[in-house]
């Protein structure tokens, strides 16, 4: 009964939970029956044509997914990781930069020490955790948004900050930059769903000062593409858009901007996994630092 509300609270759906636990909709449908008799609680209800959860499934959600992957961890075989032996394919979801700053190493250090392994990475659109609830994507970087899954893990990777960006030879690759001379240019955006204002409008208006943004683009790869080719400004994460940056001016901006922070997010039912441990460990390594976990 644990693994089923797992899945139901997990999945916010009856039909979804049947696919992952491999029963038929109906006996999903029953086994729900008799979690809402034993918790006396509906659990999820109605709303327009989909199912939402009642404050007591929230409550629950994250107890009961600790409780399963712990009784998993005590039931599963203990096994010695040979690293020569393993053979396995890692899908690590991640926004455009996270491959061209730390792929190649990455790919190195785990050839080296494992020479089975294949690494899989795929483009991150949104924060969504659907990929590594259903088990398709192994690990994600990223910054954790309202989206993310309460359930999964997460653990810092590092701190990034905002830098100016622009083609060399622009005016802005001259002399000191203050942040009226910043604001005073013409901006590309970058926001995945599209947004006009954002965190760097956020600090200039505490300035009393307001950029003009006549682009907005959905990737950082965009935004620098069109700075290439423009008069353009972007203000992009630093240690994300290292390579992608390359043969571009970068400069400081020249007023006080929030930091991001970057985390590596997985689901716990791999949290005892000791080829998924090992590939967390190899990712924390290359990108530094190992923080706490949450």
């Amino acid at each position: 009964m644990l693994i089923t509300l797992d899945a139901v609270l997990a999945e916010g759906s009856v039909a979804r939970a049947a696919r992952r636990l491999r029963l038929s909709p109906s006996a999903m449908s029953r086994a729900l029956a008799r979690l809402r008799e034993t918790t006396g609680d509906p659990l999820l209800v109605r709303a327009g044509r989909g199912l939402v959860p009642t404050p007591r499934a929230l409550e629950l959600r994250e107890r009961v997914g600790q409780l399963v992957q712990e009784v998993e961890s005590v039931l599963r075989p203990a096994e010695q990781l040979d690293l020569k032996r393993l053979v396995r394919t890692f899908t690590i979801r991640a926004r455009e930069g996270f491959v061209e700053n730390f792929g190649a190493k990455l790919v190195a250090r785990a050839g080296k020490e494992a020479a089975g392994v294949r690494l899989c990475f795929v483009q991150k659109p949104d924060k969504e955790s659907t990929g590594l609830r259903d088990g398709s994507v192994d690990l994600e970087t990223g910054v954790v948004g309202t989206v993310t899954g309460p359930e999964i893990r997460v653990q810092a990777l590092f701190r990034d900050r905002f830098v100016g960006v622009v083609r060399k030879g622009h005016v802005l690759s001259k002399g000191k930059i203050t942040a009226a001379r910043y604001a005073a240019g013409q901006h590309v955006g970058v926001s995945r769903r599209g947004r006009e204002q954002g965190p760097i409008d956020d600090a200039l208006h505490a300035s009393g000062l307001e950029r003009q943004t006549v682009a907005i683009v959905g990737a950082f790869a965009s935004a620098l593409a069109l700075v290439r080719a423009s008069d353009l400004i972007a203000s992009v994460p630093e240690r994300q858009t290292g390579v992608l940056r390359s043969g571009l001016y970068t400069f400081p901006l020249p007023f006080e901007a929030p930091e991001v922070m970057i985390s590596l997010m997985w689901h716990p039912r791999m949290e005892a996994d000791p080829a998924h441990r090992w590939m967390r460990g190899l990712v924390l390594d290359v990108c530094g630092g190992r923080p706490e976990k949450r």
